[in-house]
Order: structure tokens, then sequence, then C-alpha cells
């Protein structure tokens, strides 16, 4: 595959994306999801012929969950695309509007970034929610997803091309790399001349690689090293749900709870009622000396557990002295992504939404609703834990920049 080529397709495509109307990409988004229901069996084939290779290359439970599509998920893609075609296109939103007083005025206008290249593993529904979300906010995109994926990933491209050409617009809005050849990522992280920005996700050995690598701007995803914290003031009924959710709804994402953390005060009534739902539900816990006095069965911490994320049925547990330490804790071993209070103090949870640094943070909520759809955005092209520009889940307005506009009636400047 000729990359150049490839930058150079996106480049004339995202001229024409970046002008279409909002009715038009809404048609493409709806038409795109239509193809992906109708076309699910010969998805979920594909897809079982990549979870057949990744279970003969011995993949991680975590790692065959973020590649396997069920009939469910395929369709939970396609009601992605729906709920992208329903949001406020934000293209050519005016914010900001003000008349100085030489008697212009200035505005911001809202504008796509022109093409966007995305690095992702595992996931193939990845490939359907950044197409859909780099279409509605008018980007083309080069999509690379992971060799163990790469059946689901082309099966899905084609039904995403399917729906550009239905629709009117140009295929090269949406390309996705056919080879798995680890080179790629290199060239693609060199079409500077034609990509605007680069968002990789997955692993740290990724996100390092590309951060390296890349010679365009790049949107940062980190570790998701996420804490639940159970002050003191906490209800033991929603400590005992929020943190068990957290882990256990499903422990293979970046939102799962990694690090328990929990007020000394606490900790005894709260164990007693969690550490056996946690093992019935195969979780492992490495537990600080406290910890493991209260829980026989938990593996002693190592001060690497603090800062792992693990994606794996593994909970790290530490009994702290109250807030002050768990807010300590988190800036210490956090990775900026999500952590979250438990607490009927209300001192207590604005202290921790003013100290704790991340890209979200949750007063009595599990960490697992760190997520695009959750937080209303349609989807999620990745969850940045970088400051600038954006932060948190990806969505459209993240996908865009802003131009000052002036208007004025023959001003001249004085």
């Amino acid at each position: 595959m000729n990359l150049k080529q490839l930058g150079k397709l996106a480049r004339q495509a995202s001229k024409v994306l970046a002008a279409a109307p909002t009715r038009q990409k809404n048609d493409c988004l709806h038409t795109i999801a239509k193809v992906l229901r109708e076309r699910s069996n010969e998805i979920l084939q594909e897809n079982a012929s990549d979870l057949e290779v990744g279970r003969d290359g011995e993949m991680s439970p975590s790692m065959l969950d973020r590649l396997e599509l069920t009939l469910a998920r395929v369709d939970s893609m396609a009601d992605s695309l729906v709920h992208i075609a329903r949001l406020p296109d934000p293209v050519g939103q005016l914010s900001d509007l003000r008349r100085q007083p030489s008697g212009i005025e200035v505005g911001r206008m809202r504008t796509p970034l022109g093409v966007i290249g995305i690095i992702y593993e595992s996931r193939p529904n990845v490939t359907s929610d950044a197409a859909g979300l780099c279409l509605k906010s008018g980007n083309a995109s080069i999509l690379r997803g992971g060799t163990e994926a790469i059946r689901s990933n082309l099966v899905i491209a084609s039904c995403i091309l399917e729906g550009l050409i239905a629709s009117g617009l140009p295929g090269e809005c949406v390309q996705v790399i056919d080879t798995t050849d680890r080179e790629a990522v290199g060239a693609l992280l060199r079409l500077k001349d034609y990509i605007d920005v680069v968002v990789p996700r997955g692993g740290r050995s990724l996100i390092d690689r590309v951060v390296r690598e890349s010679q365009i701007p790049v949107i940062r995803h980190l570790d998701g090293n996420c804490h639940v914290f159970v002050d003191e003031a906490a209800n033991i009924d929603k400590a005992v749900a929020i943190a068990y959710n957290a882990k256990c709804r499903r422990y293979g994402i970046c939102g799962a709870m990694e690090t328990l953390l929990l007020s000394e005060k606490i900790a005894r009534p709260l164990l007693e009622k969690l550490a056996p739902m946690y093992y019935d539900a195969g979780i492992e816990l490495h537990g600080c000396p406290t910890t493991c006095d209260l829980v026989s069965r938990a593996v002693p911490a190592t001060e690497e557990d603090w800062s792992k994320e693990y994606l794996a049925p593994i909970l790290a547990v530490r009994v702290v002295k109250g807030l002050e330490d768990a807010i300590e804790h988190i800036d210490n071993y956090g990775s900026g992504h999500t952590d979250a209070i438990v607490t009927e103090n209300l001192s207590a949870s604005r202290q921790f939404l003013r100290e704790v640094d991340s890209s979200s943070v949750m007063i009595n909520a599990s960490t697992q609703f760190a997520d695009g759809y959750e937080y209303g955005l349609g989807a999620e092209i990745g969850i940045s834990t970088d400051k600038l520009h954006v932060r948190g889940p990806v969505g459209l307005e993240g996908l865009t920049s802003t131009k000052f506009v002036v208007f004025g009636d023959g001003s001249v400047r004085s």
C-alpha cells in the first residue's frame, strides 16, 4: 500500500467533507449503521476468524474480550452511529461573538482538524466509532487497526465505504490500512504533509512508540490506572455496589478500577462484604499489610502494583488514613485517567474534585462510566490524558478546532 498516495487522497477528501452539509453527513451515518446491521453475519464470521487466530496465539482473556464482536456489540456499533447523527454538528458553530469598541464583531467558529490518523489495537468497534466521529466532525480519517483484528476491521471498512458511496461522499473520507506490516505505523507517522493529528489508542508500548516516532501532533491516551476511594463518610451499600462494578463489570477496559483505596475507619466492614464478592468473580486481590491482615487470601502488594494497569482480574487494595492520604496516593501513582470518591461528605467530595488532577473525577459513581457514549458524546475516539487541546473522552468537539472570525461594515483601523 502506498501510504503517501493514501494521504493525498485523504487530504482531497477532507476538503469535500469539510464543506458537506449536516444532512448529508447524517444520511451517511444512518446508511452505514443500516449496512452494519444487514451484514452482521458476515462481520461476525470474520471476527470469529480473528478470535481463532488470537486463541491459537494464546491471547490473554482481556484482549480476547476486547477483540470479540457479538450481535449485540454490532448493534451497539450501529446505535452509536445513529446517536452521533443525532448530535449537533459542531462544524460552523459560532461562539463568543462580541462587539468591540472599534465597531467590529469578533467571535470563534468551529472547524474540522482536517485529516486524522488513528492507530489502535484489538477493538474492531473503534473502526466504526472513529469513522463516525470523524465524518460528523468533517474530518477525513486514515485508520490503522491491530493485526489481531485485521479481518474484522476490513469487513467493517467495506460497510463504511458502501455507506459513503451511497451518500455521495468520496470513499477516501475513511481509509483503513489493509496491511499488517508494523512498518506501516512508522510510515503513517511521517505523513506530516497530509495528516494533521494522530490519535493512538492501545497499550503503553503503542502510545510510547507513537509519541517517540511521530512527526505529527499526537492526542495521547495513556494508562487507565483508575482509583476508587471509599471515604469514612461513605454509604456502605453504595460503596460496595460502586467498588464491585468499577472492577467487575468489564476489567479489560481503560475505565476499570485498578486500585481500591479504603479509609481505615471503614475498611473492615467493606472488605468483609467485598472480598468474597471479588473472589467469587475470580478477582485476585493484591493488598497492603493492613489489607492482608483483614483478608487472609490477599497477596502482598508490591510497589509496582500501585501504578499497574492490569486490564485483568487483579485488583490492588490499600487502606489509607483518610482523604489526604488517598489524594496523595492518586497523585503519586495515578495516570490522570479516571478517579472516584464514595462519600456522603460534601466537603470531602469538593476537595477531591479540586485536588485530583485527572481527566475525569467522579463522586459516588463507578469509574466504568468514563466513556464517550455515557458522557453524551455519541462515541469516543479515545480518552485523552493530555491537557492541551482536549482532555477526557474525545468526541465531536475534540475533533475540531476554532478560528477567529471578524465581522465589519467597511471597518478600517484608525
